[in-house]
């Protein structure tokens, strides 16, 4: 029997240190590797050139938001602005071509650019004052927002901070400054804008997915799913020409009325693996254990060093979260919890250990996302309790956001101890990575150079921020392959290159093991397979070949 592709002319590397020089696909799967490929070509084959680079299992994206990042690229773009007041212009130029917007809002600005994150209201309202403007921070759990954003949610110097979130108020004043920290404050102003149409919810998501697709990506975890995204993603994934990649989506539950969300979670299911059958799963549930370190809102063992009256915030209690987790473990989901400060790590560890204790022994796979700061005892209970660490690594750097707002908040100590990849791995715990987009970039070369090196785009530090937690290349690659595979309950399906399994391959210009560390974050994506369907072409007028085998 002919294979129906054969990859040839470089290097075939299936996952591990192992290497072929060419592979066949079959039918949407891996039939032969090596000297049994090459024998398989047949009058009919494709057969693809890889030019001396490197074909390799595909990506997955362990902990992403499709829906609003692809949202995210419609409103002003503040993304690549370096001040405020090149935001400021930019909402003032957007706001101008358009005047129909009823609000302005964008996102993925640096939450460095005002002193110590704090954002001004009348700062916005020199460019906008008679419409209501919401920008979230790149982390998106803070919002700088004008002074009409404000009546409209009637926020003043009376309203009390709302459980899970916190109005920043002008210094010697309570009148609120114009920044919003966490959802508890977030969400009563996000709640008053204009939702966006079923339509431009599926164009958000065919954007962002042809985007995951060009950075090698076949797989996502979506990582906050409300119930009109599910409709969204069914929608997307069988209408026009479907998806470049396959997904499991992860139900968003929070603490306000959280037993009546968990009854509708099972028909949730339901809904999307049968409207998606082979494309979408929804096995998970996302839990937010706490805020961010850079706002003072991470829940922390001790006090914040810059704050010593406060330990951040919480936005379970343990004893509710433990319950919550239990309950959502009962109904064969696994939940996705993210913890960023070592209290809320804690916490989330506790939560897992409950269900186990209360559900008993099987395969869970739990996440806790993120994990930015570990006390020391909890690290052997990733390991013990079988918890994958879904790991950011282009977070592991020591940028501006770090030296300037997470450093001063936590310390020496404890910034010593932050993003613990090689320790983690090295306890024997299940690692994935993920990207967090649109916090981050997308692109999983980028976070394996970060990993590697643990260096700014420009080479600093010399030897890397925290050196002992570099991993090598081909560790960095296993954890947005093999490690996403795990995650997704699919390693016998994808994250390697075995014949039976699923073709999810992505051709980089050269081999990564032979590439200098420094330069991995700019090695060229030349092709992306989805069970053995073109899904990204380099070559392309625009780089995509939807329906293209």
């Amino acid at each position: 029997m002919y294979a129906d592709i054969v990859f040839t002319g470089g290097t075939v590397r299936n996952g591990d240190a192992s290497v072929h020089d060419a592979l066949a696909v079959t039918d949407g799967r891996i039939s032969g590797l090596g000297a049994e490929a090459l024998v398989a070509r047949g009058p009919r084959t494709t057969v693809v050139d890889l030019a001396g680079g490197a074909l390799l299992p595909a990506f997955g994206d362990g902990h992403v938001h499709p829906v609003l990042g692809g949202l995210g690229l419609r409103g002003v773009p503040v993304r690549e602005c370096a001040s405020v007041e090149e935001i400021v212009e930019a909402v003032r130029r957007w706001a101008g071509e358009h005047p129909e917007a009823e609000w302005i809002t964008g996102g993925g600005f640096d939450p460095w650019l005002a002193p110590d994150g704090r954002f001004d209201a009348r700062w916005l309202d020199a460019a906008v004052s008679d419409r209501p403007v919401v920008l979230r921070t790149s982390d998106h759990h803070t919002a700088w927002v004008n002074s009409e954003a404000l009546r409209s949610a009637a926020y003043t110097a009376a309203t009390p901070d709302p459980a899970g979130g916190e109005i920043v108020r002008r210094n010697g004043s309570a009148e609120p400054l114009g920044t919003l920290r966490e959802f508890g404050a977030l969400n009563p102003v996000l709640a008053l804008a204009p939702k966006p149409s079923r339509e431009a919810h599926v164009g958000a998501l065919r954007e962002a997915c042809a985007r995951f697709a060009a950075s090698g990506v076949t797989w996502v975890q979506d990582a906050l799913v409300e119930p009109h995204h599910a409709d969204a993603w069914v929608t997307a994934a069988t209408t026009g020409p479907g998806l470049p990649v396959r997904a499991d989506l992860c139900f968003l539950l929070e603490p306000d009325g959280w037993r009546e969300r968990i009854a509708r979670f099972a028909a949730d299911r339901e809904r999307v693996e049968s409207g998606a059958p082979g494309v979408l799963t929804a096995r998970s549930v996302k839990f937010f254990a706490d805020g961010v370190i850079e706002s003072g809102t991470a829940a922390l063992l001790e006090p914040y060093t810059d704050c010593p009256h406060s330990h951040g915030i919480a936005t379970w209690t343990p004893g509710e979260l433990a319950e919550a987790v239990t309950a959502v473990d009962t109904l064969g989901f696994r939940p996705h919890l993210h913890a960023i400060g070592d209290g809320a790590v804690r916490a989330a560890l506790d939560a897992i250990e409950a269900a186990a204790r209360t559900n008993g022994p099987r395969d869970r796979r739990p996440v806790i996302a993120h994990a930015e700061l570990i006390d020391p005892a909890d690290l052997p209970r990733f390991t013990e309790l079988g918890v994958i660490a879904n790991l950011q690594p282009l977070w592991a750097q020591c940028d501006p956001l770090m030296s300037e707002l997470i450093l001063p908040r936590i310390g020496p100590e404890r910034g010593g101890r932050q993003y613990q990849i090689a320790t983690l791995l090295a306890a024997g715990a299940r690692v994935s990575f993920g990207s967090d987009w649109p916090v981050t970039s997308h692109e999983p070369l980028r976070g394996i150079a970060t990993a590697v090196t643990r260096q700014t785009p420009d080479g600093t530090p010399t030897g890397g921020w925290l050196p002992e937690e570099r991993i090598d290349t081909l560790t960095a690659l296993a954890a947005y392959s093999t490690g996403c595979a795990d995650q997704a309950f699919e390693e016998k399906e994808w994250g390697a290159l075995r014949p039976g399994m699923r073709a999810d391959l992505v051709h980089l210009a050269a081999d990564p093991i032979g590439t200098a560390p420094s330069d991995l974050a700019h090695l060229p994506v030349l092709g992306t397979w989805l069970a053995g369907r073109r899904t990204h072409d380099a070559g392309a007028p625009d780089g995509s070949c939807a329906g293209r085998r």
